[in-house]
């Protein structure tokens, strides 16, 4: 079998953004408007950092969601599981013996919080007094209702940091949130039943690699904008990726098919869990992309 070999064009974004948080963010202090995070990546012995910008502006709800899962360690150890010609995805999974393993969200954000007297900031709930926090996000685009008039700071361009959801199927369930608009745009009533689907970003994230793909933007949630990706990513990383390729055997791959993983298997919805819902994912498994630390360095 051939090698792969994934190009990507280098380009560097920028932009403007708001974020609620200092040292003490979790109190709710707002001390700058452009928060800042580094995600940095192992691989084949070596460390690349990325740096993000982030935007309240677009994205207040998930920005504040992002950045509580990385205070707390969460995303500390994880792995790219899924390597596409435009996208590494990270955020769910580890690797076991060759195996994506699903982390069980739920069970670790609650055990994140109790192990470290935290709170994780609550905008979706299960029921309708609020009673059930499902630890997901209001998803903050177009498709779930959420329109900015001054349009969005950040869109789907090379360097983007994106958060999604997985696929939940045909069902019905419904879910209770918070609006990041306070309920301006919503007769003035803060919460809001809403169908699960849009309103179920967990933990996962992606890094955008392509040249652009804006149709996406109206169903996930651009969140930030690499500051540093000509040198980290263009010729940081993905160079790295390269250049390992260029050692491999020509039947070997950089990537394996993992093939029907399962998803949602803990979701909090039974109907989700056992929808029977699979992926396939391209999966650096001989050389894995680990996720070494998601560090926020400016609040």
């Amino acid at each position: 079998m051939k090698k792969k070999f994934l190009y990507r064009v280098a380009a560097i974004g920028t932009s403007a953004i708001i974020l609620a948080g200092s040292v003490a963010m979790l109190a709710g202090c707002t001390t700058s408007n452009y928060p800042e995070v580094t995600i940095t990546y192992s691989f084949n012995g070596e460390d690349y950092a990325v740096n993000y910008r982030l935007s309240r502006v677009d994205a207040p709800k998930t920005v504040q969601h992002f950045i509580e899962l990385a205070d707390a360690g969460f995303y500390d150890g994880l792995v790219v599981h899924d390597y596409q010609s435009y996208t590494m995805c990270s955020g769910g999974y580890r690797l076991e013996d060759g195996e994506l393993v699903e982390v069980d969200y739920l069970s670790e954000v609650q055990r994140l919080e109790e192990e470290q007297g935290i709170e994780f900031t609550q905008s979706v709930w299960a029921d309708e007094a609020r009673t059930i926090p499902l630890y997901s996000v209001y998803g903050e685009f177009s498709a779930n209702g959420v329109e900015n008039e001054n349009g969005k700071e950040y869109v789907h361009a090379q360097g983007a940091l994106v958060m999604y959801y997985t696929d939940k199927g045909s069902g019905n369930e419904q879910v209770w949130v918070e609006r990041a608009d306070g309920g301006a745009d919503n007769d003035g009533e803060a919460y809001q039943q809403l169908s699960y689907g849009y309103n179920s970003t967990t933990s996962l994230f992606y890094t955008f690699t392509g040249e652009s793909r804006t149709s996406s933007d109206s169903i996930y949630c651009v969140i930030g904008m690499a500051t540093n990706y000509s040198e980290a990513m263009t010729n940081g990383l993905l160079a790295a990726i390269s250049e390992y390729e260029d050692t491999l055997d020509e039947e070997e791959t950089f990537t394996e098919t993992q093939t029907a993983v399962s998803l949602n298997q803990y979701d909090y919805f039974r109907s989700v869990q056992t929808a029977g819902l699979t992926a396939d994912f391209e999966t650096p498994v001989l050389m894995p992309i680990i996720i070494k630390s998601v560090e926020v360095t400016k609040y």
